[in-house]
């Protein structure tokens, strides 16, 4: 697929409009000259990239394209002032960015000058990102090289072409310099999205969808998404359960209890997953989502419920994801939601050795300070530095028989009794339950399970949604300096009613 083809697969028809100028190539020896030539006459580009603006599912897009059969899409200084010319043009007009690389790199005709040239993009990049605006990267087979390795791999989401060919080293350079072929299958589109590097693989007739669902959650302050504070639910009148704490444990650790994916597919208007840290790293013990509850759009990262008995608990990994989350929510300017509901963080040798405590200690240095709207969500079990980990807020969330302990209640029951036989004593002594975090401040709102969430998932996952949609429409309407002050003045006073 060249690039007009992906322009016609992914924009709304007629609506592309370029933004390409003559491009102005620097002193060109003979053989480079026909070189760009050749090149032009085969592509029918006059460039390696091809840019503009359209539509896509009515949103208005700034878009950066490659063309790869102009000198295998490689980027030399006109590609490269083409591209930062796009990406300022796109930041000055408030426009989101849709780029779509497939090169093999920079232009070697031209040197370290056109290497160096993937820095100025990569400022340009990073200043329409600190606008708030979202960029996205389809990334097109192949794309190597010092592409890969710049605005290649800087998308807020970045998917893939299927089976394309993506990393940063070229398997031909590999060969000739070390007498042998790159393994197999390890620079796939597939085995990227495994290791967590990418967020998904999208055939390209699915790529205007994907973008016109990411667009309506990451822009939602625009004239398409439209926004509209919602009414009070019913939830806001919901008092404690009078049942003890050891009742509310033993119903939350039901296996049909609903969880985050139930939350998300019952309760969300729409929720987009994201995949792993971008950095090598996809721990199944968190779930990463761009999301939307009514006309609330949030980040969404949580604990995901083990599907499996014998499944390891969260691991530090997880919570590398989870900073990739919270930067995204700050970035993009939109609230963050996070969902609490884990029997504890991984115990083993793997979790101790991959910094389980100070990734621990960040997640939580991040969310006390996070400088965007949040809301926690005490959905079920709370076991641990694990739940602590995602529970710093602006306003907490609980479903009415959920908790929040420092361990399990048999752990601590085995330290101060050497038996696990006091855990229902020590759950009540220690205050887990919803009543007693609703009477030291902690939880601001409840959501009744009406006897058993596990009866009546889907119920429950609307009435969830619904107290979401109002606390997260609550606090995006507050200024961010005041959300961060009054967040630290809630931990500092806890129980002190």
């Amino acid at each position: 697929m060249n690039a007009a083809e992906l322009l016609g697969a992914v924009v709304d028809p007629g609506s592309f409009v370029s933004w390409d100028t003559e491009p102005q190539q620097p002193d060109l020896s003979a053989e480079y000259a026909q070189d760009l030539a050749r090149a032009r006459e085969r592509s029918g580009a006059d460039e390696s990239v091809l840019t503009g603006a359209g539509l896509i599912r009515g949103r208005r897009v700034a878009l950066i394209v490659s063309e790869f059969s102009f000198l295998a899409g490689s980027i030399g200084h006109a590609a490269a002032e083409r591209i930062v010319a796009a990406v300022e043009r796109a930041t000055a007009e408030g426009l989101p960015l849709l780029a779509g690389p497939a090169s093999g790199g920079t232009r070697m005709q031209e040197g370290t000058l056109a290497f160096l040239s993937m820095v100025k993009i990569t400022g340009a990049v990073r200043a329409h990102r600190q606008a708030g605006l979202p960029y996205l990267v389809y990334l097109r087979h192949p794309t190597t090289g010092g592409v890969m390795a710049s605005w290649g791999s800087l998308g807020h989401i970045n998917v893939a072409e299927p089976g394309a060919l993506l990393g940063f080293l070229g398997p031909r350079v590999y060969e000739a310099l070390y007498g042998q072929p790159f393994p197999a299958n390890v620079q796939v589109a597939e085995n990227l999205f495994h290791k967590g590097l990418i967020d998904g693989v999208v055939e390209p007739g699915d790529l205007a969808d994907l973008v016109g669902r990411a667009l309506a959650m990451l822009s939602p302050g625009d004239p398409v998404a439209g926004q509209v504070r919602p009414a009070p639910p019913e939830t806001l009148g919901i008092r404690p359960s009078t049942v003890d704490a050891w009742t509310s444990i033993e119903l939350s650790r039901r296996p049909r209890r609903p969880d985050l994916r139930q939350l998300l597919k019952f309760g969300a208007t729409d929720a987009l997953p994201l995949n792993g840290t971008g950095q090598g790293e996809k721990d199944p013990g968190l779930l990463l989502a761009l999301a939307r509850f009514g006309g609330q759009s949030c980040i969404v990262l949580g604990h995901a419920r083990p599907l499996r008995r014998d499944a390891a608990g969260m691991g530090p990994g997880s919570l590398r994801e989870a900073r990739r989350g919270m930067k995204l929510a700050e970035e993009l300017r939109l609230p963050l939601l996070t969902v609490i509901d884990t029997a504890g963080a991984a115990l083993s040798q793997e979790a101790e050795e991959g910094g389980l405590a100070g990734e621990i200690a960040r997640s939580l240095h991040e969310l006390i300070g996070l400088q965007s709207p949040s809301v926690s969500v005490l959905l079920g079990q709370g076991a641990g530095g694990g739940a602590l980990a995602l529970l710093p807020a602006d306003r907490t969330i609980a479903a009415q028989h959920s908790w929040l302990s420092p361990l399990p209640p048999e752990g601590a029951s085995a330290i101060v009794h050497r038996t696990t036989a006091f855990a229902p004593a020590m759950a009540q002594a220690q205050g887990v339950n919803v009543s007693a975090l609703h009477a030291n401040g902690l939880v601001d709102h409840i959501v009744d399970e009406r006897g058993d969430a596990s009866l009546e998932p889907r119920e429950f996952c609307t009435r969830m949604a619904r107290a979401i949609e109002y606390e997260l429409g609550a606090v995006a309407s507050t200024p961010v300096p005041d959300l961060v002050a009054a967040r630290a003045r809630k931990f500092a006073t806890l129980g002190a009613r």
